[in-house]
Parts: structure tokens; sequence; C-alpha cells
């Protein structure tokens, strides 16, 4: 797959909720970073495709599925380099509050695979809305 398709199948795997179809897009080694707060429970150090799907099923069980939205406004493609800019709502289950972030993710692909994923994101909102 081409660096547009992969990252357009990884969105489509976010969204569809399953972790672990969305992790098996990774390499088995991966370049990971999201900063925040460690109150916050999937924002933590991830290096494999075992750990994204940690990380896609950790922060999906903490959200109401139905109060997930989330809208693009940029897609910028150079060669195995991916740039994805929009932004994101959610509701949390553990307290109900909700909360819209920009964001933008910073994918590389190779070979059909995502190698790196970095994510910029409002991480003091976030933790704000988890810690209220």
């Amino acid at each position: 797959m081409t660096t547009r398709a992969t990252v357009e199948e990884l969105l489509r795997r976010m969204a569809s909720g399953d972790a672990e179809t969305t992790a098996e897009l990774f390499t088995e080694e991966v370049d990971f970073l999201c900063a925040g707060s460690e109150k916050v429970p999937w924002i933590r150090p991830r290096r494999t495709r075992e750990d994204m799907a940690d990380f896609f099923g950790t922060m999906n069980a903490n959200f109401v599925p139905e109060d997930r939205a989330a809208s693009i406004s940029g897609f910028l493609v150079d060669g195995e380099d991916a740039v994805v800019m929009g932004h994101v709502s959610q509701r949390l289950k553990s307290n109900g509050r909700a909360f819209m972030i920009p964001f933008a993710l910073h994918l590389t692909v190779s070979d059909g695979r995502i190698t790196r994923y970095h994510v910029y994101e409002d991480s003091l909102t976030v933790a704000e809305a988890v810690t209220a």
C-alpha cells in the first residue's frame, strides 16, 4: 500500500474501535510519541505492535463510543511521511466529561506498515478531563 492508502486505512480502523486490527498496520518495532500526563491511562511509552494494540484498546475502553467524533482538516504526504491534522471530540466513561481538541499525527510508512506514530494534541485538556 502507498503511504496515503496506509494512513487512510489506519484512520478507518481507528474509527472502527478495533484495537487489534488497528495494530496490525504497525511494524513490530514502533517509534511512538504521545506526550501527556501519567494520569491519562493510555499515555505511556510504547515500542511494539503489541503496545500499540494496548494503546488503542486502553484509549477506546475509556471513551463512550457513540460520543466519539473526528474531523480531518489537513492530510499531507511526502514520500514515506504523512501528517494528518484535525479535531477529535470524546466523552469519558469514568466521569462523563466531554472535550474537543485539535491534533496532528506524524506518521511514517514503510512497505505498507507504520513505523512512526507521533501524536501532538492538547494533552492538558485531556488530563484535566480525566482528572475532573
